[in-house]
């Protein structure tokens, strides 16, 4: 009897440790140093808006969820080409979804613009939608962002009802007036 207890008691164990790890274990080394970079990447740009906005903190603790994304975006002539990586946070679960996102924009343009974005997430609905479906932008001359959730962007930062999107150039000099069309979907290989 002694023997079965332990069996049962080892063989729970083990399926427990299993279902805890599920979401890591398939992951290679690379992908979990990415995780990291992201994740260290978030918290710098999070420290750099706070500096900035002081109020965003709370803004962000009060809200659904947030997303953190870094782009590089290199504009030649008629066309640019940018692509980055990000992570979203629901805050209500602590659970991270890590993504990507590319754009393309065609037009005037010449130079290069290291940026990151910060999306907060008012209501669920707009996180929701954003992780599980990802989102589509457009706009001309970098001055405008239009979406259901977003509204349109004044300097930088774009308001709206559901999400609020700040933005802060790392580096760079970017003189452009494109059409552009931002693309943010799930990570295959990171989550």
């Amino acid at each position: 009897m002694f023997y079965l207890q332990r069996l049962v008691l080892v063989t729970l164990t083990v399926l427990l440790t299993q279902c805890t790890t599920v979401g890591e274990k398939n992951l290679s080394s690379d992908a979990v140093e990415r995780r990291e970079a992201i994740l260290s990447m978030r918290q710098d740009v999070l420290e750099q808006l706070y500096e900035v906005k002081p109020d965003v903190k709370a803004q962000i603790e009060n809200a659904t969820g947030h997303a953190v994304f870094s782009n590089a975006n290199l504009n030649l002539l008629f066309a640019s080409f940018g692509g980055g990586t990000g992570v979203v946070q629901d805050r209500k679960s602590g659970k991270n979804t890590y993504m990507n996102m590319g754009e393309i924009g065609f037009g005037l343009g010449a130079g290069i613009k290291d940026f990151r974005v910060v999306f907060v997430f008012h209501k669920k609905a707009a996180l929701r939608r954003f992780v599980d479906r990802g989102w589509t932008f457009g706009g001309q001359a970098g001055a405008a962002v239009i979406s259901d959730d977003i509204g349109a962007a004044v300097g930088g930062e774009t308001a709206g009802s559901n999400v609020t999107v700040y933005q802060i150039t790392k580096s760079g000099l970017v003189l452009q007036a494109m059409v552009k069309g931002t693309r943010y979907w799930k990570s295959a290989d990171l989550n």
